[in-house]
């Protein structure tokens, strides 16, 4: 009951927060809400190099912090501050460089843990970071802070559906994927129905956002496309929270941290963000914009 009081208290303090920073701090392409996802990619790299350590995978905690905000902060350079585009390869390349080549001058007491440390670093260089950088890109799009809304809203709306039909229907069909003995059927498939629910809701909300090629759409067309929208984010947000699983049950621990009240570490809640991020970026910009 305590961690679902926690859990409540995140949930009722953090939304609203999220809504103020998407909706009413724009300044420069959302640049403070860019500056919190490269603080949180960091942080989570630094919390995955902490897992990485009991599988004898080390890297620095600076390393990780650098490396897992190397992606998002290149991308917020050149839309924030129009930065030219080459930038964002140039720093990703010399992060995996210096991974790859900076171990070239190592002792030769520590021959034998090279390639340990050249995989925690690209490890650390991809995930969340890699994954954070859709989300960034988000705030370039037309209506960025109406779609980062609703993007935000649908992981939130999936993720909330799953932990409340898990709880009421999933006692007796849990146990489905063996690295998550706890999460259901009843859980998966009402976090699905729950991220439809949301994008449809938008939809309805807000059309003339989910227009195709500029123009409006029927209203038929439109409610398909986001039933697809929904469905696919949903997918993905639960696929995020699998992987996250498998990785915490790999290494030996129940969260990535302790930083997040109720809910663990910061990869413990970004976990679905990341994944379905670059999912709904796609999706969108196929369906509604191109």
């Amino acid at each position: 009951m305590e961690t679902i009081m926690k859990r409540l208290l995140v949930f009722f303090l953090g939304v609203p927060a999220v809504i103020g920073l998407v909706l009413f701090l724009p300044f420069y392409r959302h640049l403070p809400l860019n500056i919190v996802v490269v603080l949180f990619s960091a942080m989570g790299a630094v919390e995955f190099s902490s897992m990485l350590e009991r599988k004898q995978l080390y890297i620095s905690k600076i390393e990780a912090f650098i490396l897992g905000s190397l992606a998002p902060a290149s991308l917020a350079l050149t839309i924030s501050f129009n930065f030219p585009e080459w930038v964002v390869p140039l720093m990703i390349m010399t992060g995996a460089g210096w991974v790859l080549l900076f171990r070239s001058f190592s002792g030769l007491e520590k021959i034998n843990t090279i390639i340990n440390s050249i995989a925690a670093g690209f490890s650390v260089l991809v995930y969340p970071g890699f994954f954070m950088f859709w989300l960034v890109k988000m705030t370039a799009m037309q209506n960025s802070g109406i779609i980062i809304l609703i993007f935000l809203l649908t992981v939130f709306g999936s993720d909330s559906t799953a932990w409340l039909s898990g709880t009421l229907f999933g006692a007796k069909n849990r146990g489905i994927i063996p690295v998550s003995p706890n999460k259901s059927i009843a859980g998966y498939i009402g976090g699905v129905i729950g991220s439809i629910i949301v994008s449809c809701g938008a939809a309805l909300i807000v059309p003339g956002v989910f227009s195709f090629y500029g123009e409006s759409t029927p209203v038929s067309a439109m409610m398909g496309m986001t039933v697809l929208l929904g469905f696919c984010t949903g997918i993905a947000s639960a696929l995020g929270d699998l992987a996250e699983s498998a990785i915490k049950r790999s290494c030996g621990v129940k969260d990535s941290g302790k930083l997040m009240l109720g809910r663990g570490g910061i990869l413990d809640s970004i976990d679905s963000i990341a994944i379905a991020a670059p999912v709904f970026y796609l999706l969108f910009d196929l369906l509604f914009i191109r």
